[in-house]
C-alpha cells in the first residue's frame, strides 16, 4: 500500500520552527505528500500521552505516522519503523510511544531499526532526529521505498515496552491508570470500551472511584451535558477508551491528579 498521508505529532507545542522543519523535510522528498498535524501539544517528555496520541490514529486514514516525543534523542535508543497489520507505518524513537497503537490496528507486522543514512537528511542533528531521521523516513516510505531498505529487522518482543498495559476487569473492579489529561482537565484511562462493557454498568448507574486516598461516586453517562455544570461524569470517549471528567471544569485540578496516577473503579 502506497499512501501520501503523513501525520506529525510532537511535544513541541507552539515552538513551530521544529514543526516546520519536519514538514519541509517531507516536502523536499515527496512534494505530493499530504501532511496532517495531528498533535503538537503533547506534554513535554510524556511518553504516556505520546502513546495515547498515537492510538488516535485509529480514526485517521492509513498512512505514515511520525511521533517525536524523544527525551532519549542522540543516545543509544533506536530510531525505528513499526508496520501494523492495518497497513500503517509508525516512525519514531524506540521508547514505547509507538507500541500501544498496534493493539488497536491489528498488531505489529514488522519492525526495523533505521540505520541506512541514504534515507536521512544530513548532517543529522544529535538533538533533533525529527528532521534528520523520522520525517525523511516517512517521506521516503510514502514514495514506496520498502521498509527493509531502511535498516535491520527487529523482533517486536525486543522493542522498548509500551508505557502502559490494558486494564482488565477483576470481578467488579478495574485497576486502571491515567494515560492522558487533556486541556480541559479530563482523565483518559487505559480501559478499552470493550473491557469496560464487561462490568455491565448501565447508563445512569454510579460507580465508585478510588484515587489515592480519595473516594468518589460518579455516574456513567452518555455525554457531558447529562450532568450539571461542575458535576462528575464518566463516559466513553471517541477513541475506544473511558474518560472521567467534571462538566465544564477540571477534574485534574480539583482532585490533584497527574498523568500516570493509578485509579480504581468499582461497580457499586
Amino acid at each position: 500500500m502506497v499512501s501520501n498521508v503523513i501525520t506529525l505529532s510532537s511535544d513541541f507545542e507552539k515552538q513551530s520552527q521544529g514543526i516546520g522543519n519536519m514538514e519541509g523535510a517531507i516536502y523536499s522528498i515527496n512534494p505530493e505528500a499530504r501532511v496532517i498535524h495531528l498533535m503538537h501539544g503533547i506534554p513535554s517528555f510524556d511518553i504516556n500521552s505520546a502513546a495515547r496520541t498515537m492510538e488516535t490514529i485509529y480514526n485517521m486514514p492509513i498512512g505514515f505516522h511520525v511521533c517525536v516525543v524523544d527525551p532519549g534523542v542522540g543516545t543509544k535508543r533506536r530510531p525505528i519503523i513499526v508496520k501494523v497489520k492495518r497497513g500503517d507505518f509508525f516512525i519514531g524513537p524506540d521508547n514505547g510511544c509507538l507500541l500501544t497503537a498496534p493493539r488497536l490496528l491489528g498488531g505489529i507486522e514488522k519492525a526495523v531499526k533505521i540505520t541506512n543514512d541514504r534515507y536521512m537528511i544530513k548532517p543529522v542533528s544529535p538533538i533533533f532526529h525529527g528532521r534528520g531521521i523520522f520525517a525523511p523516513a516517512a517521506g521516503h516510505l510514502s514514495l514506496g521505498i520498502q521498509m527493509g531498505e531502511f535498516g535491520t529487522v527487529l523482533e517486536p518482543k525486543d522493542l522498548a515496552p509500551a508505557p502502559y498495559e490494558e486494564a482488565k476487569v477483576e470481578e467488579n473492579l478495574i485497576k486502571a491508570k491515567i494515560i492522558h489529561i487533556n486541556k480541559f482537565g479530563s482523565l483518559h484511562l487505559n480501559i478499552l470500551q470493550q473491557e469496560w462493557d464487561k462490568l455491565k454498568v448501565k447508563l445512569g448507574d454510579r460507580v465508585e472511584i478510588n484515587i489515592g486516598k480519595k473516594k468518589i461516586e460518579v455516574p456513567f453517562s452518555r455525554t457531558f451535558g447529562d450532568v450539571k455544570k461542575g458535576e462528575l461524569v464518566l463516559l466513553k470517549d471517541d477513541y475506544m477508551r473511558i474518560t472521567i471528567a467534571l462538566n465544564m471544569d477540571s477534574f485534574a485540578e480539583k482532585y490533584l491528579v497527574k498523568n500516570g496516577d493509578k485509579i480504581e473503579i468499582r461497580k457499586t
